[in-house]
């Protein structure tokens, strides 16, 4: 994505008041069960996109597979070979779900996702992958990370951030999430088992306010979610990840679905018997298990 440019040197920036309480801020607890008002929310809501245009057409075929795969039991991990191309790539519905499994069904390009009902495997038939060198980054974020304004980090904050990134959009509130208090656990002992890692910004009084959090399999980090509260720190984050990733060794970044601030930053899409290919040559190769730290690094 970014195109390469006469590097400068990441600026070292001394520990501030403001860092110094966020060191030392409360830790919020994750939620182990949906309110009956959430889950009422996710599901009107859910069903709502369900019934769009574009998707009603696959509903009655998502019906029946997923009845199907209910009545034998369900599908521990799916096989690639064993998808339906109505409803889009479907792998089944999700039984046992635990680090484990999810990791060996990220390592076959599959994951976990439902904004209602049960839990389901789902792949894509394009991939939407950001190879590192490939990546770019606009002048205006260039800039907010030369003005030592925020604070970069990695895994210090991972549970604030998945309260962050599954809390509602101040600019759409009824926005629907997929990340339910049962996901909110997983990617919790993921990252505890140091898989999953969190990509954090905080202002200069020592506030969350932006970032996002993803998991490692091998040479490949797979995005889950972001958010931001103040202009492009989601921007930002993003950047310092993908610099100390190039640098670590990774092959590149999975974001599975194509937006345009994605293709501007250089995603692009490939087929998925493409991603497929790289997955086999990457994700079972020596990763880098956590925690992380943001480095000294040269960046564009």
């Amino acid at each position: 994505m970014l195109a390469q440019q006469q590097a400068i040197r990441e600026p070292m920036l001394p520990v501030s008041p403001a860092a110094e309480r966020e060191e030392t801020r409360a830790v919020p607890e994750l939620p182990r069960r949906e309110s009956l008002p959430a889950r009422a929310t996710r599901w009107f809501f859910g069903t709502a996109y369900a019934l769009q245009p574009q998707r009603i057409a696959s509903l009655p075929a998502l019906l029946l597979w997923t009845a199907h795969d209910l009545l034998r039991g369900g599908t521990q991990i799916p096989d690639q070979r064993r998808t339906r191309s109505n409803p889009d790539t479907f792998g089944g519905v999700v039984r046992g779900l635990t680090p484990e499994t999810h990791l060996a069904a990220l390592r076959l390009g599959f994951f976990p996702w439902a904004h209602c009902g049960p839990l389901k495997w789902w792949t894509r038939k394009e991939r939407a992958v950001l190879f590192l060198p490939e990546r770019h980054v606009s002048r205006r974020v260039k800039r907010l990370r030369a003005s030592g304004k925020y604070r970069v980090t990695f895994d210090t904050a991972f549970d604030e951030m998945l309260l962050s990134c599954g809390a509602p959009r101040a600019y759409n509130w009824h926005t629907l999430t997929w990340l339910t208090p049962r996901m909110m656990q997983l990617f919790s002992a993921l990252h505890r088992q140091g898989h999953a890692h969190s990509f954090e910004v905080w202002n200069e009084s020592g506030v969350l306010v932006g970032g996002g959090f993803g998991v490692a399999v091998g040479r490949i980090f797979i995005g889950e979610s972001m958010f931001s509260r103040e202009p492009d720190t989601s921007k930002l984050a993003a950047a310092v990840l993908y610099d100390h990733l190039e640098r670590w060794g990774f092959a590149l970044v999975d974001a599975r679905d194509p937006t345009p601030v994605l293709e501007k930053t250089g995603y692009r899409r490939i087929p998925r018997a493409a991603f497929e290919q790289l997955l086999r040559e990457h994700a079972d190769a020596p990763g880098r298990p956590g925690p992380w730290t943001v480095e000294p690094v040269e960046h564009p």
